[in-house]
């Protein structure tokens, strides 16, 4: 099964082009699914379809292509009802008003936390060749890709103790301070809700995944996609692709046009060096909207030139571990990034990897356990850290 995530800054057209290509999909035999983490929904305009046609779950649009909007109501009480009922009674205790908790009691980005859960069902059902998802606008998309990881951490240096203190004081703490402790099903959805999104990012982080970034030929958005990227490839994502989108032709402008066309050009030049290595997909700006299947299907067909909008990228992916005779390398690809602007630290069994104001834990293998770092340098977009094993003596002590 094929998974291609579509993301970029706000109203560069990345639902569009999303909705071509998995238009194209459909059109190719394959049974196709698209779906959206941006609450705006955009892709049943995109599709021109009536309101209310799309619903909460899988409507066909066309032969084998199928639209979802995830009802992130439904999708909540499922996952995060046992953990708000324990939030609302520690509130009612507080005296707030059961409005303002209800309110209170409801995470931020939880719709989009919920849709990446209703990818996690769609992948596992077998349902589908292909999952297309629009993805909200990059800053967001970089915190919910990054949550699961970030989750990981948590659940397995600090939600164990917390769990077992926690049943080991709840008589003391809920008679002295008069609030209740939570309870077993609160720290089993807790749990069960990380091991959901660890098999997201598993999907999402492997060879059959990849996400493509849409822009438009601005600096600004330049300057987006590039930390995009670098910030995708830190949490391990693989990028296959940057879409160019309403690149203004050369043709018969005028001379208004045409001071479009040279200013697109010129960071056009910079798209290619910033991605170098990467497809440079171009669409020109069109002289109306797409709106509805063959329109958004002709921009995709023009963006993808005739190459496979489906094929996957041969790389070995961002982050991978090279043994030597003396201990082992640890590669991490930080496309557009030099030594100075990358932070690097060790606690127990982490590294700790900061560009900007992005930080990535990564849980070294046991068999690197007994390693120290000697030494880090970022070559040609890549961290490679070195480590060498450290001598121990018969009790298994560092010596």
């Amino acid at each position: 099964m094929r998974i291609l995530l579509f993301t970029g800054k706000g109203g560069v057209g990345k639902s569009t082009v999303a909705a071509g290509t998995a238009a194209l999909a459909a059109g190719e035999g394959h049974r196709t699914l698209v779906l959206s983490t941006d609450a705006a929904h955009s892709l049943a305009d995109a599709y021109g379809c009536a309101p209310g046609a799309i619903g909460a779950e899988p409507t066909e649009v066309a032969d084998l292509l199928f639209v979802q909007q995830v009802d992130a109501q439904l999708r909540f009480e499922q996952s995060w009802a046992d953990i708000q009922r324990y939030l609302l009674s520690v509130l009612d205790v507080a005296g707030v008003d059961p409005v303002a908790a209800e309110e209170l009691t409801v995470i931020p980005g939880a719709e989009e936390v919920l849709a990446l859960l209703e990818l996690r069902l769609h992948a596992i059902s077998g349902a589908w060749d292909v999952i297309v998802v629009d993805c909200a606008p990059t800053a967001e998309t970089l915190r919910l890709l990054a949550l699961p990881e970030a989750l990981g951490w948590y659940m397995h240096r600090v939600f164990p103790v917390e769990r077992r203190v926690v049943k080991a004081l709840r008589p003391v703490l809920s008679k002295a301070a008069g609030i209740p402790m939570p309870g077993d099903t609160v720290f089993d959805a807790v749990e069960r809700l990380h091991a959901e999104l660890d098999e997201v990012r598993e999907l999402l982080s492997g060879p059959d995944s990849s996400v493509r970034l849409v822009l438009t030929p601005e600096n600004v958005v330049l300057a987006e996609a590039r930390r995009s990227y670098t910030t995708l490839s830190l949490f391990g994502y693989r990028v296959d692709g940057v879409i160019a989108n309403r690149v203004f032709p050369a043709d018969g402008a005028d001379d208004w046009r045409a001071g479009w066309v040279v200013a697109q050009d010129e960071v056009l030049v910079r798209v290619e060096e910033s991605f170098a290595g990467l497809p440079i997909w171009r669409s020109e700006y069109r002289p109306r909207e797409p709106v509805g299947i063959d329109d958004v299907a002709a921009l995709a067909r023009e963006v993808y030139a005739g190459t496979d909008p489906l094929a996957t990228t041969r790389s070995a992916g961002p982050f991978r571990i090279r043994r030597t005779d003396s201990g082992a390398v640890l590669h991490l690809a930080l496309p557009l990034v030099s030594r100075a602007e990358v932070d690097l630290a060790r606690n127990g069994d982490d590294l700790v990897v900061t560009v900007g104001s992005y930080r990535r834990l990564l849980t070294l293998p046991s068999g690197l356990a007994r390693h120290r770092i000697a030494g880090a340098r970022v070559e040609q977009g890549e961290l490679q850290v070195r480590f060498v094993e450290e001598p121990v003596d018969e009790a298994g002590r560092v010596t």
